[in-house]
């Protein structure tokens, strides 16, 4: 099995291996190899659930909601129906989200313009 260190692992994601460790304090990438010396050593596995952290993380899923998914992960497949379960919910509070922001873009797009408006008057 292939592994790849924590620095390729930062690199790969454009993440500090600061977050790295973080991120595995935390219980959000659990089951982390070793080698002898003590480093890191991240699986495809573990390269999987990374980015499956970084997804979640940026669709503004909490830390805890990401540990628990991961904790399930753990158990095994006795979680598919909760795992699935906590998928829909995520999608559905990306969705609302989108909505919202879609809802207040055009007043966003009407300062812009007054803005360009008032500038332009405003030149010489």
């Amino acid at each position: 099995m292939k592994y790849n260190s924590i620095g390729e692992v930062s690199a790969q994601f454009n993440i500090p291996e600061s977050a790295l460790r973080y991120y595995e304090k935390q219980g959000l990438l659990p089951l982390i190899e070793r080698d002898d010396a003590g480093r890191r050593l991240f699986s495809e596995r573990q390269v999987a659930l990374l980015q499956a952290v970084v997804c979640f993380k940026n669709t503004h899923m909490p830390i805890k909601s990401i540990k628990q998914y991961m904790e399930m992960i753990v158990e095994g497949d006795a979680t598919l129906k909760r795992r699935l379960a906590m998928m829909k919910e995520h999608k559905q509070r990306i969705l609302d989200e989108i909505a919202t922001l879609t809802e207040y873009l055009p007043a966003i797009d009407e300062k812009i313009e007054r803005y360009i408006k008032q500038i332009g008057e405003e030149r010489p």
